[in-house]
């Protein structure tokens, strides 16, 4: 039988994360959900697998007992739990970007059905905010990759190359959202008037979005061993990860001369660069 794997995230004042993570744990434990969970002061965020009625009844536990609001969540299907475990951890933040960020403020959402009209407009930047071995597998047309091995990196970029278009329209976009919205936060702190950014992540275009109308090239990378998923969140079947550093791997990759199965791949071996 197929489990549901189920990515969430909510920023709220939580004042009592310590305390939650033993309870909320246990009750993973109980419902034999598997993946991670992520306890901040601002909020919560994490990725799950488990039966249909088990993600139905931790999603109404978070949100009755938690949150007491309703969460941001996107819902694919696998033939197995891709996680070996159930994790729950405290963190300083639920996603940190290095500097100190006012999440009250944020961007402008932007559903699946919109973004493809937003994007397509000559004067709006489109910025990927994921780290460069996820952007290796797939992006927006059109997107810039900052090329960065980790989200602190971004407020760096900005401020390099794109420092002079704070009047300009910044559309930003990640995974699962939680990303893009805590950079749309950052932006409006610096200065940018007119930020963006797409609701629900690539997971929800993927998921909404027919291939035939998206404007979505390759797969999206997930932390988990689907490695990715393309549209209709459907596994992939030709992407992988080198396991000895972890980069994402294309069937170009794995052809490269540098690529040794299980041993290395041409982003890690000793003669690569």
């Amino acid at each position: 039988m197929a489990v549901i794997v189920a990515a969430f995230y909510h920023f709220f004042d939580f004042a009592d994360f310590v305390n939650t993570r033993t309870p909320l744990l246990e009750t993973m434990q109980a419902l034999d959900i598997k993946g991670s969970v992520l306890l901040a002061p601002e909020g919560v965020n994490g990725t799950i697998s488990g039966s249909r009625e088990s993600i139905n009844a931790f999603i109404a536990h978070l949100q009755e007992k938690i949150t007491h609001a309703p969460i941001t969540v996107k819902e694919s299907e696998f033939a197995a739990h891709p996680f070996r475990r159930a994790k729950v951890r405290l963190k300083k933040e639920t996603i940190s970007l290095g500097e100190k960020v006012d999440i009250s403020q944020v961007g402008e959402y932007v559903t699946p059905q919109d973004w493809n009209a937003l994007i397509a407009s000559p004067d709006t930047i489109i910025i990927d905010t994921r780290n460069d071995y996820e952007v290796h597998l797939g992006t927006f047309a059109g997107a810039r990759n900052p090329k960065i091995k980790n989200f602190k990196e971004l407020p760096a970029y900005m401020r390099a190359e794109l420092a002079g278009a704070k009047d300009k329209k910044i559309a930003t976009f990640c995974t699962g959202g939680i990303r893009c919205e805590k950079f749309t936060a950052w932006l409006k702190q610096e200065g940018y008037e007119h930020v963006y950014h797409l609701q629900g992540g690539i997971l929800k275009y993927l998921e909404e979005i027919p291939p035939q109308q998206s404007t979505w090239q390759g797969e999206c990378y997930v932390f988990d061993e689907r490695v990715a998923v393309g549209h209709g969140l459907a596994p992939t079947i030709s992407a992988t990860a080198c396991p000895a550093c972890g980069h994402t791997l294309t069937p170009e990759d794995r052809a490269h001369p540098h690529y040794q199965k299980d041993a290395a791949c041409p982003f890690c071996h000793p003669l690569a660069g």
